[in-house]
């Protein structure tokens, strides 16, 4: 049937999220389609986006609906699908749903039955059928360039944006999310080419490895697919680095191979060739066409040729050509028996998630509770207070190591700070709170998420509960480093940080969260101490930070003053001040440093570690004029880049600044006395210990 090209659609879109921006995009496109506006359970989504694309936001799908709308598209996380969708059909529109279809059979065969009795059609956005390799690829496996399909291999490596406050996103919240999410795709793509799903059978895993999401149940998942024509693995991850996506095909005469991210499709044939000649033939060929295809593709991507999620823009197009002929027809069975080994797969995962879950839950008993319990202080801290027989309740987002898990007299509870609903269920019958959880790295999400919204939380929490006492660990960091003359001794009273922002994440999360702990012992009568100590350190730990010198190779670049004291304290004296600052008064928010009154130069222990663990580790040094001059032009370039720049002039002023931290406050008000000897402690442990020969 020819399309009605005079025939124009309304359409409404229930849901702000991340692919909002994309089907937008794909709509503003089309001549035929005009957009009414956007919804989203959470408002200030829908307006911040409306405005963004000139668009108008509504407070629900039955208001926009008031516009007059003949298609929804529906963007919602997949458990809100059938409901949205469901209202859609009901007002008279046809829609367009996110993948996955619904999260079980029996909503597909709802959504099913009510498109057939209202006439109106309901379709499943399994947008790689759009992408335009995958095209190719089935068109070439259909015209059999590679023989009979035998195998298909799904390899796709992700991660997510940090999520800042509120109700965690789904991918925390559910076990099986990531497969309703990236597997789904896998799944529709394996049928395209092998026919119908017969078996699915998976793995999933939380690989634990350095730089995971603490907040993902399941970060690696394994997936073998049976199919009629062949078997197919499905790969996920959201550790793998670089990011991949990769689509292969074997069959009897050839293999097919697509990089979707990289954007080019190659193909290794069968040669009537000695196989040595046939393997560097093919890969030479194989070699050049990537390469070709690599340069080819990237100018049409900049010249708008083709868009970012290109097969969304081509399934969105083509889904409205389908309305324009009248094709009711929603062929729903496939994206049916999709849902259906999805969920499959992906129930198992919440399962899963559930029964781990269901073993760290509060018991609603006294005890005082540590976050940030995993770190290096927070370590330290919950085996000091085990000693002394407390019961410690311990607010993480990953297990414990055993010798913390398996204590009698800890409970786990599992949580992210900035998760309000676990920060206040781990903060009940707390008789204490040490709240020492706080981002160390990352961007500004994660520490806006981690530090602030974590610390508003937990002042939040201890105030509904009543808590007897918080201590709050900042940092030094909050301080004035450059309007402090140096030749006096830096106080509690000392002004704060003026120019945060220049001075990084760390610095401008932590100057907010003490900000939020100080206002509330103010305004609201919260019981705390707030204690800044100094460079904490172990022996087992890495004693060259950055502030005594940045590793490049086997250089090590020392800038300014390398005489300069280091304000550095053991871990066991922090623990040792948080330990008596909850056994003094609490009458009002008291700020303490906590620094070793016995300390070295950044060349002294520079010096030391050099002779005694890396000999061919040289110093070189850069004058602080000199590396200021740097960074300015760094910062500038940035700035013309439209990018946050990575180091500043105020920024190494402020770090390289000459300050000695005087602690008498707490001496006097706490009785703490550094036990460490940081100075000479440091001297016995980066001395080289001398094996006299044995006599003959």
């Amino acid at each position: 049937m020819t399309p009605d090209s005079s025939r124009q659609f309304r359409v409404g879109i229930v849901g702000a999220g991340y692919v909002s921006e994309f089907h937008i995009k794909a709509l503003k496109r089309l001549p035929h389609v005009r957009i009414v506006g956007i919804c989203d359970m959470h408002e200030a989504s829908a307006k911040a986006t409306a405005q963004r694309f000139g668009i108008s936001s509504h407070a629900s799908l039955k208001a926009m609906a008031g516009e007059g709308l003949d298609v929804v598209h529906v963007l919602t996380p997949p458990r809100c699908h059938v409901d949205v969708a469901l209202e859609a059909l009901s007002l008279g529109c046809h829609v367009l749903v996110e993948k996955p279809l619904a999260t079980s059979v029996e909503d597909c065969d709802r959504l099913i039955a009510e498109s057939k009795t209202r006439g109106l059609r309901v379709c499943v956005n399994h947008s790689l059928l759009g992408d335009p390799f995958v095209r190719r690829a089935l068109a070439l496996v259909k015209a059999g360039a590679i023989g009979e399909v035998l195998t298909v291999d799904y390899s796709r490596s992700s991660n997510y944006p940090s999520y800042r406050r509120g109700l965690p996103p789904p991918q925390y919240r559910e076990g099986g999310y990531l497969f309703r999410d990236l597997g789904v795709h896998g799944l529709y793509l394996v049928r395209e080419f092998l026919g119908p799903i017969e078996d699915v059978r998976a793995e999933f895993r939380c690989s634990g490895v350095k730089g995971s999401d603490p907040n993902m149940s399941f970060d690696d998942w394994r997936a073998l697919v049976q199919c009629p024509k062949g078997t197919a693995s499905i790969q996920l991850s959201w550790n793998a680095k670089p990011l991949q996506h990769q689509l292969i095909i074997q069959g009897t005469r050839g293999t097919l191979r697509l990089d979707l991210f990289a954007m080019y499709l190659t193909r290794r044939r069968q040669l009537p060739i000695p196989k040595a000649a046939e393997r560097f033939i093919n890969a030479l060929v194989e070699s050049v066409s990537s390469a070709t295809q690599l340069v080819w593709n990237a100018a049409r991507f900049v010249a708008g040729r083709i868009q970012p999620y290109q097969g969304l823009h081509n399934f969105v197009a083509a889904f409205y050509e389908s309305l324009a002929r009248n094709d009711v027809d929603a062929g729903l069975e496939r994206p049916r028996e999709v849902v259906r080994w999805t969920e499959q797969v992906a129930r198992d995962a919440d399962h899963a998630k559930s029964k781990f879950n269901s073993q760290y839950q509060t018991g609603h008993r006294p005890a005082v509770v540590v976050t940030g319990a995993n770190g290096l202080l927070g370590r330290a801290l919950v085996k000091r207070l085990i000693q002394e027989e407390e019961f410690v309740r311990v607010f993480v987002r990953r297990l414990p190591p055993p010798e913390i898990l398996d204590n009698p007299r800890v409970e786990v509870v599992l949580g992210d700070l900035s998760d309000r609903e676990a920060v206040d269920r781990a903060v009940q019958e707390a008789t204490a709170v040490f709240h020492i959880g706080a981002a160390m790295s990352g961007g500004w999400a994660a520490h806006e998420a981690a530090t602030i919204m974590g610390t508003r939380n937990v002042v939040d929490a201890c105030l509904a509960h009543h808590v007897p006492k918080m201590i709050y660990v900042s940092s030094l960091a909050v301080i004035d480093r450059n309007g402090h003359r140096s030749n006096r001794l830096v106080t509690e009273s000392a002004p704060l940080e003026p120019e945060p922002q220049q001075r990084g994440h760390y610095t401008l999360a932590k100057l907010e969260a003490e900000r939020i702990v100080r206002d509330a012992a103010q305004d609201q009568g919260l019981p705390a101490i707030v204690l800044r100590p100094g460079q904490i350190w172990t022996e087992s730990g890495p004693l060259i930070s950055p502030a005594v010198g940045i590793r490049a190779g086997n250089h090590m670049i020392v800038i300014g003053d390398d005489s300069n004291l280091l304000p550095m304290v053991h871990v066991d004296d922090v623990v040792e001040a948080i330990v008596l600052a909850a056994q003094s008064r609490f009458c009002q928010c008291e700020l303490f440093q906590i620094v070793d009154n016995e300390l070295m130069s950044r060349k002294e222990l520079l010096h030391l570690y050099i002779r005694a663990r890396e000999p061919r580790l040289k110093a070189t040094h850069i004058p602080l004029n000199v590396a200021c001059l740097f960074a300015g032009c760094v910062e500038r370039l940035a700035k013309t880049l439209g990018r946050p720049a990575p180091v500043s002039p105020y920024r190494l002023r402020s770090s390289f600044a000459p300050r000695v931290f005087d602690c008498t406050k707490a001496r006097e008000q706490l009785g703490w006395l550094p036990r460490a000897h940081t100075r000479t402690a440091l001297h016995k442990l980066l001395t080289p210990v001398r094996v006299l020969p044995r006599p003959s």
